[in-house]
């Protein structure tokens, strides 16, 4: 008896099948991988360089880890989630505290970042722009590389909740789902967790959740919308019990509009709008060094909202054009990003801090990259259309135009990348030597317990796994922001405490001051780079 063999072309039954890659999504696979390599290098050398915020979401890690505290938000922050320093705990429990550690579970984030917009841009675009969104968002700044790979809070986690929501929907529409109430409660508890992670992601909830509705409103109305509301309210339950047993004024919602709001006289509309597109935009975008745009940089900020106009008249189009579900969720989710896009940028001109702090709060801005399929569509398509021909005159000069500006965006994304990564990282290395330099001086003088400003205290007892603790002090020399009280009441405590300070600021002359130069001089006992190490006979504590 003759058995018959597998021809060349098929595959024996049962057997699993490897997926085939096109080409496109070849190239996409090179190019997150060099993204991927690239951060993986920089989270090694601890670049951009490490601080005290970030810093306390290591100390909650750690403290995970140990089983002391299950903190709901950020230490001494009631809005910021700390899902960021679970991710980290059970790599500290195993390899102690550490920069590179606390920053791997975002490395991979931004991996899983990658492939899910990816996804969703061959769902909604078409390979190649799939493969060139990849691309460049391989690319990094300092700003755009700091948003993506340090632990400072919600964004890396947002991002992939909302694209692995809107792939849901995409699913859904085009019924290539085959667990739908399972894929509808995923999204509610994506949402949830979203929410409590970070609430810049509202905007894009919204739309997202408007998104569902048009993909599954008749399904909503049974067993799915009661999984979705159940899943939510799982996912958002931490938050929801922080805020019920928060102090007046502590709530999430009060703190968030305080912070806002800002102090002083709100500056005018012009300045906001200028802070938020000709700073903020580029910056977010990784078109800027982290110091700020020059002039000819903020091209993109004054093109963002005429994309953003042009690209939702596209998707309107479009969605006419369908003739179903299938059809038109392509342009649904193209205006869910571009609202959610033109959501975030208002919200965020609305705060006085885009004028008075663009530099600084541009960060917030950083959950844009999950728009930009959207926003950079019609110049993909005008590009496409122009160099096939298809076109008259007239399309054949606008698609110059829009490869022209494509080739713009990549060139420039690409120069600073390649400028922050051969001389820009150069100071956020130093910055880091010298801030373990300290951190070993101190543990070789003997002290335990110190004080310092903000920006030293919690990167000093993370960098020692808290064998060193340290209470913040103002330039006064008063109690100053100390986002864990136990250290400060540890403090309080301490015989003979050290201090850390920075040298000439204004706590540095204040202790002088306070010990006298001869003194001071003989309480001096380490000097490393810009820090002085003092350790006097007797502590000095004016605020008592």
């Amino acid at each position: 008896m003759v058995v018959p063999q597998p021809g060349p072309g098929r595959q024996r039954r049962g057997r699993w099948r490897r997926p085939r890659l096109d080409r496109p999504a070849l190239v996409a696979l090179v190019l997150g991988v060099a993204g991927v390599g690239y951060r993986l290098i920089l989270t090694l050398y601890t670049v951009p360089a490490s601080n005290s915020d970030e810093a306390t979401f290591g100390l909650a890690a750690l403290h995970i880890a140990q089983g002391r505290e299950h903190p709901v938000f950020l230490y001494g922050q009631r809005y910021m989630g700390m899902l960021e320093s679970y991710l980290a705990a059970p790599l500290i429990a195993v390899t102690g505290p550490s920069w590179p550690v606390l920053r791997l579970p975002l490395l991979a984030l931004y991996a899983l970042f990658l492939w899910l917009i990816h996804r969703l841009t061959r769902r909604i675009g078409s390979p190649w722009f799939a493969t060139a969104i990849v691309g460049l968002l391989a690319l990094g700044s300092e700003r755009v590389i700091r948003d993506q790979v340090t632990a400072v809070g919600g964004r890396p986690e947002v991002k992939v909740a909302v694209l692995a929501m809107l792939l849901v929907v995409v699913g859904l529409a085009r019924r290539t789902v085959r667990h739908r109430r399972l894929a509808v409660g995923g999204f509610g508890l994506l949402a949830g967790l979203a929410l409590w992670s970070d609430w810049l992601i509202v905007p894009y909830l919204a739309v997202a959740g408007l998104a569902l509705l048009w993909a599954a409103r008749r399904e909503l109305l049974g067993w799915a919308g009661l999984l979705l509301v159940a899943a939510f309210a799982v996912g958002v339950a931490p938050m929801i019990r922080d805020n019920l047993v928060a102090p007046p004024g502590q709530d999430s919602l009060s703190v968030l509009r305080t912070i806002s709001n800002g102090t002083g006289a709100a500056p005018p509309w012009s300045q906001r709008l200028g802070g938020g597109l000709l700073e903020g935009v580029p910056l977010a975008a990784g078109l800027c060094p982290v110091d700020g745009c020059a002039r000819w940089q903020e091209w993109f900020g004054l093109l963002y909202p005429v994309l953003l106009a042009v690209a939702a008249v596209l998707a309107v189009v479009a969605y006419r054009r369908g003739t179903g579900r299938r059809d038109r969720v392509g342009p649904v989710v193209h205006l869910a990003l571009l609202a959610g896009a033109a959501l975030t940028l208002l919200a965020y001109v609305r705060s006085p801090l885009a004028a008075t702090e663009p530099l600084s709060n541009a960060r917030y801005l950083s959950v844009l990259q999950l728009s930009l399929p959207a926003v950079l569509w019609p110049l993909w398509v005008a590009a496409v259309a122009g160099w096939r021909g298809t076109v008259g005159v007239v399309g054949r000069l606008v698609g110059a135009l829009a490869t022209a500006v494509l080739a713009a965006l990549a060139v420039a994304s690409l120069v600073i990348t390649v400028l922050f990564a051969t001389a820009g990282a150069a100071p956020g290395y130093t910055e880091e030597r010298q801030s373990r330099d300290l951190a070993a001086a101190v543990r070789a003088a003997g002290l335990r317990e110190v004080y310092g400003d903000y920006w030293t205290c919690n990167r000093l007892i993370f960098n020692t796994a808290e064998e060193v603790l340290c209470g913040v002090l103002d330039g006064n020399l008063h109690r100053g922001q100390n986002r864990y009280p136990a250290y400060w009441w540890r403090l309080g405590r301490a015989e003979r405490p050290g201090y850390v300070l920075k040298a000439g600021t204004a706590a540095d002359r204040r202790l002088r001051d306070l010990l006298g130069d001869h003194l001071a001089d003989a309480a001096l006992i380490a000097e490393i780079g810009e820090y002085r190490v003092y350790h006097p006979p007797t502590p000095v504590r004016p605020w008592r």
